[in-house]
């Protein structure tokens, strides 16, 4: 063991010499399906079969280099009754017990129709953010109004845009594209989203919520829940500060709009009766603070302020931000070619939620090992896991930041690959058997890149055999079945 803890923190992925690497996308051996079967009763279920050739095709479609050492390791969740999430959820075995007791979540849509969003972006951007919507949006029964530009100087072209919106509609979305005002500023087609949406309320209209093409709801449930804990009937601000103090500072107690700002309808009607006066006085370049000084100019209403809505506009390495555990209303900042966009597939990171509901970006603790489901999973050296405290974020970004008041309490970050090693995410897909994930950790000092591929899925209602402790104990055999390759991740896993 203490060869172990040595080895970890010194070279965590030097290959184990007891077994092969994967050499080739072509190598014959794994070209098979393993079926996976109860500790010596030879009984084989297809639902939890490990099929290498299925994997190796998958993986071998993402940019990885050769010889790659492989793990496989399948989830299966099972809801329970009362159960909330928790931040951190410590597993008393290694990874993984493969069952994971997650909070009974309805997988279809949620009625949103009281809702009506707002975005003002470019017609490249809103259509490569169609995915991302996607996932919360469509089928929904919630309206989005688009204000589209081509780029900043460029006006769209009403045939580009009248495809693209009936694409969309195909797609499940309630959507109306509007051609942006010519001379309009960045500042006023924001600010004009309110009128906008305003004026296609109808009688169920509760909220109209202003958004950017990079605001990502990752549960409609939870949000519609915290909207229903305010009075729709008032007037209503709600949103959430900057990340940095400085730039509360500088703008003042306003609803920063990547994080989502929401105005109930009797707000809206004050807005849109001064939308003259507001949209033609501006006094900065961004629109949401042109939306806090006509609400405050114009109203006594002021910030309620959600702390789980989040601008997240830290610079530099987030992933303190996204492993923390906590529940995330909104996210911001993690789309390429955003000002401190960080480009995560966020539609393919939330694929998980189809098989476990809120789970999401949630930790789960086995031993020294931390998942956080559709981002990373953190390795750390013997027994250090511990000693961290894991109610504080690690403070990964700029350090020339006050975060204090959005995301404290913090600790101090620590080493990659000596206090932690870290495996990101790097894509998701469904399929029949559950949702397939892939996490990766480059190879350092010349040694190969490792990847771990887990296979989400719910638990079935009623087990082929007969009983669900059967098929948890067939399900366990997976752990030490499938691996084309065993890392030092594996040795974590399972205890060796």
């Amino acid at each position: 063991m203490d060869e172990m803890i040595n080895f970890f923190a010194v070279a965590p992925i030097i290959p184990s010499p007891r077994f092969p690497t994967w050499n080739s996308p072509k190598e014959k051996e794994v070209q098979e399906a393993i079926p996976v079967s109860d500790s010596g009763s030879g009984s084989v279920t297809s639902s939890s079969k490990i099929n290498k050739a299925e994997s190796q095709a998958w993986i071998s479609g993402h940019n990885l280099t050769y010889p790659l050492k492989h793990s496989f390791r399948e989830i299966i969740t099972r809801s329970a009754t009362g159960l909330q999430r928790a931040p951190l959820t410590k597993i008393n075995e290694s990874l993984y017990p493969t069952f994971l007791e997650v909070p009974p979540f309805d997988k279809g849509p949620t009625n949103a129709s009281h809702m009506i969003s707002g975005i003002q972006t470019t017609i490249s951007r809103l259509d490569a953010s169609i995915p991302q919507l996607a996932r919360w949006l469509a089928n929904t029964g919630a309206k989005l109004c688009v204000v589209l530009l081509e780029s900043e100087r460029v006006m769209v072209n009403p045939d580009q845009m009248l495809g693209l919106q009936t694409r969309m509609h195909d797609q499940g979305f309630d959507v109306t594209l509007y051609a942006a005002k010519e001379g309009d500023s960045f500042p006023q087609r924001y600010f004009s989203l309110v009128s906008l949406i305003y004026w296609q309320r109808t009688l169920q209209t509760q909220w109209i919520s202003l958004i950017d093409d990079d605001t990502f709801f990752p549960s409609m449930p939870a949000l519609t829940s915290m909207l229903a804990e305010h009075d729709s009937t008032k007037q209503q601000y709600i949103g959430s500060l900057s990340g940095d103090w400085w730039a509360v500072a500088q703008n003042g107690m306003m609803a920063f709009g990547g994080a989502a700002v929401f105005l109930s309808i009797p707000l809206a009607q004050v807005i849109d009766s001064n939308k003259e006066t507001c949209g033609n006085n501006l006094r900065s370049s961004a629109g949401d603070t042109t939306l806090m000084d006509c609400i405050y100019i114009h109203s006594s209403t002021k910030l309620t302020h959600v702390v789980d809505l989040n601008q997240a506009d830290m610079h530099g390495d987030v992933s303190g931000f996204y492993e923390s555990g906590r529940k995330h209303l909104s996210l911001h900042y993690w789309k390429s070619g955003s000002v401190f966009g960080t480009g995560l597939p966020m539609a393919a990171m939330h694929l998980v939620a189809d098989v476990c509901g809120e789970c999401f970006l949630q930790r789960f603790q086995f031993g020294d090992v931390v998942l956080t489901s559709g981002y990373s999973i953190a390795v750390y050296p013997k027994g250090h896991a511990n000693q961290v405290d894991m109610d504080k974020l690690e403070e990964t970004w700029s350090s020339n930041m006050n975060t204090k008041h959005s995301l404290g309490p913090t600790r101090p970050r620590l080493e990659l690959e000596v206090e932690k090693v870290q495996y990101s995410f790097q894509d998701a897909v469904a399929t029949n058997a559950g949702v397939r994930q892939l996490y990766l950790h480059k190879g350092v000092a010349g040694q190969p890149d490792s990847v771990v591929e887990l296979l989400w899925r719910q638990e079935s209602p009623v087990s082929k055999f007969g009983t669900i402790g059967q098929e948890k104990r067939l399900a366990r055999g997976t752990r030490h079945l499938g691996s084309l390759e065993k890392s030092p991740l594996d040795n974590r896993i399972d205890g060796i």
